[in-house]
């Protein structure tokens, strides 16, 4: 009896316990600082989005008999959700590649050490202080049939146009668009700019690589995950520029402007569930698929620089 009664205590305090144990601890302390968040996650993000795809497969809420596929079929071939995507996606192919251009040139050009550097940062990154509602009043007095830009015009012998509901209407919110965004793309280009190897540089230099070369070959290669992330969020914010457009327009606004935040908004409106979920399924389906052929152009573009 003594000798199991010592076997036993030797296994109790045997040294590979105390590590398990404080394993245990560890994991449980771990998963009580993540349960808020995966909480909140599973709450406001995850739950929801499994009501959305509920919705969009039943008929009602009252009934909620299944029909599955047939409110997709429904908005598909609805013209005013083909207008607001035919809209939404000329939208996007415009200013998203203008912003990612744009901001990029603009980055280049601080990072050459050109005169009042200093100005033209602060000038662009300005649109960033300023409210929506003060965007879009500066840009309705600009805009505005009698606003400052027709009156300009006017002095030349020109005829008023009405801007927001002429054909121009989608330049008109493009350029509020790069207005708004980009100067904070220009701060994302000057960082990985400035990140980039200058020894490389100097050698290419003394190679006898011209600056175009040396651009092309090395410095897109190391500016490829910051082009990727640029363009990840112009896009992004293309879809957010309803806000800009309802603020100037209202809920139907010339036929150019009419988005698909528009008919999902309208379409909430009517409280027609069904239609609204499947609408966000569908966009929601599209930018996963846009991101996800960003991701593999810049995996493949940018894997040498990264290996």
């Amino acid at each position: 009896m003594k000798l199991t009664s010592f076997r036993f205590r030797k296994t109790a305090h045997h040294p590979a316990v105390a590590p398990k144990r404080r394993d245990r601890r560890l994991r449980a302390a771990s998963a009580a600082f993540i349960a808020p968040s995966f909480s909140g996650t599973a709450l406001f993000f995850f739950i929801p989005f499994v009501v959305v795809i509920y919705y969009a497969m039943v008929d009602n809420p009252i009934s909620n008999h299944f029909v599955w596929f047939d409110n997709f079929r429904s908005i598909l071939s609805n013209t005013a959700f083909q207008r607001a995507a035919k809209n939404t996606a000329l939208f996007s192919a415009v200013a998203v590649p203008l912003a990612v251009t744009l901001s990029l040139t603009l980055a280049i050009l601080l990072d050459s050490r050109i005169p009042f550097a200093s100005q033209f940062r602060t000038f662009f990154l300005s649109p960033m202080m300023v409210p929506v509602a003060s965007v879009v009043l500066i840009w309705q007095v600009i805009f505005h049939y009698n606003g400052a830009l027709n009156q300009f015009f006017s002095g030349f012998g020109m005829l008023p146009i009405d801007w927001m509901k002429s054909q121009y209407n989608r330049y008109v919110v493009i350029l509020l668009f790069l207005w708004k965004n980009l100067g904070y793309n220009m701060i994302l280009f000057l960082a990985a700019l400035g990140n980039i190897p200058q020894e490389i540089l100097e050698v290419a230099t003394i190679e006898g690589c011209g600056a175009w070369r040396k651009f092309f070959s090395i410095k897109m290669r190391y500016l490829s995950s910051t082009i990727l992330f640029v363009g990840i969020l112009s896009l992004i914010n293309s879809f957010k520029v309803f806000r800009e457009v309802y603020l100037l327009t209202g809920d139907y606004p010339f036929e150019g402007l009419y988005l698909l935040q528009h008919y999902m908004n309208n379409t909430f409106r009517t409280l027609d569930y069904q239609k609204l979920s499947a609408a966000a399924i569908l966009m929601a389906a599209i930018m996963v698929v846009i991101i996800g052929i960003l991701f593999m152009v810049e995996n493949y573009y940018g894997r040498d620089v990264e290996g």
